[in-house]
């Protein structure tokens, strides 16, 4: 898949989703093959962008190609000045959110809560466009409401303005994430439109996934939720596109690098205190995926310190019959 002038390694790329894929996550993504990783969701007021967690959202991942940064907004010079100032960062990818459903974001008319008005979408889109030399993608849903699905209306202003890609989450702002994401929709803007198409919304399972690409003839897919605790998706993905064995035997011992390795990186990068809280729903996300895992999940998400949650992470998988990963 080509987004401007980058060629991505993989189809397989991993969705912006504000308090969870933060630097130490994106890191670990792109270790397992995601093709693109993209900041949290930041806000278009650079005037917040002092806060301890503007700043740790705007931290980019300069190591690695590309630069992609999310902002969220509803004022087209607002959203333009905050490209700039992300270019001037490093940023090589501009993407802008319209796809998000929280209604914090919606009461100010940003996220998903644009799709009601195609004329400010237009306008949003060409000031961007022109306000940088990066390319600029989009995040979308299928619609405000299922009355009112108006994804590929949209799909062609994004074409006609200058977007370079298009992510679609299939569902509607109304739906939020509840019932099954629908891709007749993101089938139908595939057809419709020639930049790249990125299909979003209960991508979970490897077979889902392939089954996902078939059914809408996307370019490539974005992981959400499917990611948490399963950074090794990615991998997976790439297997099974390529009729390779689909899962990765993950020895007791990787699993416990990985995990310990995660636990690290977010308490260097956040500090104590602020790494222990944002590694409890991490962990939470793992233990999923863990058998007998109960008591330590109970024990590991309550401790207040680093070294208690690498102490307790250490003999969960010293213990017999701890660790085992399950494939879901």
């Amino acid at each position: 898949m080509q987004i401007g002038p980058y060629k991505l390694p993989s189809p397989f790329v991993l969705a912006p989703m504000a308090g969870v894929t933060d630097t130490p996550f994106r890191k670990l993504c792109r270790r397992f093959g995601a093709g693109m990783t993209t900041s949290e969701m930041t806000t278009a007021d650079t005037s917040l962008w002092q806060t301890a967690k503007s700043r740790h959202r705007l931290d980019l991942d300069l190591d690695a190609e590309p630069v992609a940064v999310q902002i969220a907004g509803s004022e087209p010079d607002q959203l333009a000045t905050a490209a700039r100032a992300c270019v001037e960062r490093g940023a090589q990818i501009i993407d802008i959110n319209m796809g998000c459903p929280a209604k914090k974001v919606c009461k100010r008319l940003a996220g998903s809560a644009l799709l009601r008005d195609e004329k400010l979408v237009e306008d949003i889109l060409a000031t961007v466009v022109t306000a940088v030399d990066v390319p600029v993608t989009l995040k979308i849903r299928t619609g405000w409401d299922p009355e009112n699905k108006n994804g590929v209306e949209i799909a062609r202003i994004a074409e006609q303005c200058g977007v370079q890609a298009l992510a679609i989450h299939g569902r509607t702002r109304a739906c939020r994430y509840r019932g099954q994401a629908e891709y007749d929709t993101i089938a139908r803007i595939k057809e419709m439109i020639s930049i790249p198409v990125i299909a979003n919304g209960d991508i979970t399972s490897i077979e889902k996934s392939l089954e996902v690409l078939r059914l809408t003839n996307a370019d490539g897919l974005m992981i959400g939720r499917g990611a948490q605790g399963r950074p090794w998706i990615f991998q997976e993905l790439m297997n099974g596109l390529q009729n390779r064995s689909v899962l990765i035997p993950l020895a007791k011992n990787q699993l416990r690098d990985i995990m310990l390795g995660h636990l690290e990186d977010m308490h260097r990068f956040y500090g104590e205190s602020t790494g222990i809280r944002v590694a409890r729903k991490h962990l939470t996300w793992y233990c999923q995926r863990l058998v007998n895992a109960d008591e330590f999940r109970y024990e590991v998400v309550r401790v207040r310190s680093a070294e208690e949650q690498i102490e307790l992470t250490r003999k969960y998988f010293d213990r017999e019959g701890g660790g085992i990963s399950i494939a879901a």
